[in-house]
């Protein structure tokens, strides 16, 4: 792995020669994976907040550039809603929002996202079977894979999109010293009642879809309802009008249906859903409370138009803690970040270089 690999004293590299000369194996001389190449991090069990456990529990993740002598240039980044690690490549690359010239990218992937422990490929608590957890079960399985697999104390930042921007809330809470600067973009400390209006509309739709079968299905139903939803709330009536014509609403509509979902699993979107839902950084307290423990210097980015994700709790919780905000206003809603992804990119870097 990238970050196990160091300079070697010249002692420690002739006696790692003369093991390799008899043919023993020398784990810590492993060629480091290539940027951007998955990895795993099998953590055992994973103890859950509600007292349950994730059996064989691994975390898949990707890393870009390397870390520097003083090990402070590394970024946390989780994934977003129904998203993985492999999307995260686009944020990571010289011009792009992460230089990995500069740092070193941790693209994690959360649990539930189909790579790592997930409804869809646990062995031993598979589909229905596997235990619920929440974005406090995801951040602490994320500090496992910092501490434990990639023997990191401190990091530079962590940041993270929609769903991944909930867990840098709570990565500000839980581990308040455990980073210089946080960055939660288009996320929230704790859902509005619209987000949880759309939430719990879509874990319905979910769950009364004939093919849903409590769970038990042999082949990954689309669940067209399902995006239909998701689709109304990704940006908003305006955007949306723009880039779906009446003439060709009529194959678009049908899409949601034949595809829906797919090929995320239905298993998947519901443990993330109920995530979400469940989301509170204040942990059932006080928020008040929750705000005080923040350490990090932060950058909060929130969408004014945001459908999906609503934007308040996020701007509320900056003002409390004297956070900088950057609004992105175009009518793309939630998505705002890719459509103003040339606003935002610079915004984030130099907001990362000033500590």
């Amino acid at each position: 792995m990238p970050t196990l690999v160091s300079r070697f004293s010249q002692s420690s590299v002739l006696f790692a020669s003369a093991l390799l000369a008899v043919g023993a194996a020398v784990p810590s001389l492993a060629q480091p994976a290539a940027d951007g190449a998955l990895q795993y991090a099998n953590l055992g069990a994973c103890k859950l907040v509600t007292g349950q456990s994730i059996a064989g529990c691994r975390i898949g993740y990707r890393t870009w550039g390397a870390l520097n002598a003083s090990r402070s240039n590394a970024i946390l980044f989780p994934t977003w809603f129904s998203g993985s690690s492999q999307d995260i490549a686009g944020y990571a690359g010289p011009g792009k929002m992460l230089d990995p010239a500069s740092y070193f990218i941790v693209a994690i992937d959360a649990l539930g996202d189909g790579v790592s422990s997930s409804p869809s490929n646990s062995t031993a608590q598979p589909g229905p079977l596997f235990p619920a957890f929440t974005t406090e079960d995801m951040v602490h399985a994320e500090y496992r894979l910092a501490t434990e697999i990639l023997h990191l104390s401190h990091v530079h930042a962590v940041m993270g999109i929609s769903m991944g921007g909930m867990q840098t809330f709570e990565w500000m809470v839980d581990y308040p010293a455990f980073m210089d600067e946080a960055i939660p973009i288009v996320g929230s400390p704790r859902p509005a009642g619209y987000d949880l209006l759309l939430w719990y509309s879509e874990a319905g739709a979910l769950r009364s879809d004939p093919a849903w079968h409590n769970g038990y299905y042999t082949q990954p139903p689309p669940m067209g309802a399902v995006m239909t939803l998701h689709q109304m709330n990704l940006s908003t009536p305006a955007h949306y009008a723009r880039e779906n014509p009446p003439a060709t609403f009529p194959a678009t509509y049908a899409s949601y249906y034949a595809k829906g979902i797919l090929p995320f699993d239905a298993n998947n979107w519901l443990s993330q859903l109920e995530a979400m839902i469940h989301h509170d950084v204040a942990h059932g307290g006080a928020m008040a409370d929750a705000e005080k423990r923040v350490k990090a210097h932060v950058l909060v980015v929130a969408a004014a138009q945001d459908h999906m994700v609503n934007p308040g709790p996020a701007e509320d919780f900056a003002k409390a803690i004297g956070a900088r905000t950057f609004i992105l206003e175009s009518d793309c809603g939630h998505i705002s970040v890719g459509c103003e992804i040339d606003k935002l990119a610079p915004a984030v870097e130099q907001f990362l270089q000033e500590k």
